[in-house]
């Protein structure tokens, strides 16, 4: 249970409940690891310039409420010394990002940045192995295995939260988040917790903003996908087709596209051999003559697996030459409409409105076709439109960009050193890093989101963030001290960017904002208005 403050006034309340119907009306004041199987990549199309933004004017504050986790001073800063159509560039290109150097040091030292993660895998696994035998005499090794599985899956989330609060490359972080999203692994299975880490840095996060069909490819060849997905006991003589199906049905085309249970059928038999092999002692299956076995990290092809007939796939053979097929499907894949068509429109869902206009998504797939998937291009191509345009300020925020935006503004300046509250108020709003269990990811749609007992809740993280969390400063074992609490304790009320912005709130989120008491009742009703709901 989340802790309550003294009652508010009701006003606040009503404001924060009615949410879900108000639309704001803001003024204007690493190292990077790919896995491939091929020496070709997709090369990146170059961005032309442009003033769309600066002949549309369009206030700051709206345009990086939709581009960055939440807009704050130091964004606006960002934004004003480039001009909107410069940042914007910048952001799709996502180069020198800057992290406060406090912030850089805490993901430095966490362990999935000091230990390599195959390293770490196989560590886990003799872990694993240990507590094994010790089953039904002494649970120790097992409760310790469990908690180094949790405890590296925090480290993930922190790090990546983190990143999202402070990183100078907002947009990237915001599409790190929708791959991941959109290639969900849940937590919840085996070993994953351990395994989500990697997959989100070697994975997702060097191809969120580039092409999409290299995006897919390290999606499918690491291991977590192969796990969650049970392609590691996808063989010949045993085809297992759950992955076939979400890679059709939700990675790329999308459901009933066109492709048959039979095309399901068949790229099963294409990924047949894909698998996962953690010991570091297993010997190497010996080659074959059709082909040759190959380890990647912890995925290895193991051609005795695999089945090497042809396959008919959407029409068109795939001959059976081992792991150089997926090459072949991922082409066709790419230039399929449908994966085009669906792409685009979770992209325009994520950041447009939840109801789109067809001419949009189809301006969207053309330049998915046309540049061959070049994730940049397909975004600005979205981004310089009008209806884009009119939708700034409308976008229902999912928990994530809630609690997140809000953390923008509240802690801009102060260097957050301990996650777990954030983390646990994400959680408590129901979109925990992972924790969907289907892999078709959480709801990018409002009516997920804006339930009463969702704005109720929110009202509640609201009061905790204007209180101020000392734990946010601290580790969980140490005392808190009156420095923790005053670090802890935002300087909205008095913050110059948050007053600009609450004088372009409703005459209502105004009146409540005047009636309160003190600095701390003046956060609380800031978060909670209908403005701070949506972006």
């Amino acid at each position: 249970m989340l802790n309550k403050l003294p009652p508010l006034t009701s006003l606040c309340i009503v404001l924060s409940l009615s949410a879900c119907q108000h639309q704001a009306n803001v003024a204007a004041p690493l190292a990077e690891r790919t896995i491939s199987t091929s020496t070709t990549a997709a090369k990146p199309v170059a961005l032309a310039k442009s003033t769309f933004f600066q002949q549309a004017q369009i206030a700051p504050h709206s345009l990086l409420n939709r581009w960055t986790w939440g807009s704050n001073q130091k964004s606006l800063a960002q934004l004003q010394s480039l001009g909107a159509d410069a940042y914007l560039k910048q952001q799709l290109e996502a180069k020198q990002a800057q992290l406060p150097s406090p912030i850089q040091t805490q993901i430095e030292v966490m362990s999935i940045s000091q230990k390599p993660f195959v390293t770490m895998m196989q560590e886990l696994d003799q872990q694993r192995e240990a507590a094994a035998k010790m089953k039904g005499t002494d649970d120790t090794l097992r409760k310790a295995y469990q908690q180094e599985l949790t405890r590296i899956a925090r480290e993930a989330a922190s790090r990546s939260l983190l990143r999202s609060v402070y990183s100078s490359n907002q947009l990237l972080e915001q599409m790190d988040w929708f791959w991941m999203n959109h290639f969900n692994i849940s937590n919840r299975k085996e070993n994953l917790r351990a395994m989500l880490g990697d997959f989100e840095e070697t994975a997702i996060r060097p191809h969120a903003l580039g092409n999409f069909r290299e995006l897919v490819k390290a999606t499918l060849l690491h291991p977590a996908m192969l796990r969650y997905l049970d392609n590691e006991h996808n063989a010949v003589d045993k085809i297992n087709e759950n992955y076939a199906r979400e890679l059709l049905e939700l990675h790329t085309m999308g459901v009933g596209s066109g492709y048959t249970q039979t095309d399901i059928q068949e790229l099963a038999r294409v990924l047949t051999g894909i698998g996962i092999n953690v010991r570091a002692d297993r010997a190497r299956p010996r080659q074959t003559q059709q082909a040759e076995y190959i380890r990647i990290g912890l995925m290895e092809f193991n051609p005795k697996r695999h089945d090497f007939g042809d396959k008919t796939l959407l029409g068109t053979t795939i001959q059976g030459r081992g792991l150089a097929e997926i090459d072949q499907v991922l082409d066709l894949l790419i230039r399929q409409p449908a994966t085009a068509k669906f792409v685009s429109q979770k992209l325009a869902q994520y950041f447009v409105a939840d109801q789109v206009s067809d001419a949009l998504i189809q301006s969207m797939a053309a330049q998915f076709l046309k540049t061959k998937g070049d994730i940049p291009s397909v975004l600005k191509t979205m981004f310089e439109t009008q209806e884009f345009v009119a939708s700034l300020d409308k976008k229902f925020k999912d928990p994530m960009h809630y609690v997140i935006s809000a953390a923008r503004l509240a802690y801009e300046d102060k260097m957050i050193s301990n996650t777990g509250p954030i983390l646990s108020w994400i959680n408590t709003l129901g979109q925990q890093p992972n924790g969907h269990q289907t892999p078709d990811g959480y709801s990018l749609l409002e009516m997920a989101w804006a339930s009463p007992a969702q704005m109720t809740q929110r009202f509640d993280v609201a009061k905790l963030i204007a209180r101020g969390a000392p734990n946010l400063f601290k580790d969980d074992d140490v005392e808190t001290t009156q420095q923790h609490r005053e670090l802890a304790r935002p300087a909205l009320a008095q913050n110059p960017y948050v007053q600009t912005m609450s004088q372009g709130f409703s005459p209502a989120s105004r009146e409540a904002l005047s009636q309160s008491s003190n600095a701390q009742e003046w956060n609380a009703f800031f978060l909670a208005t209908p403005e701070m709901m949506r972006r």
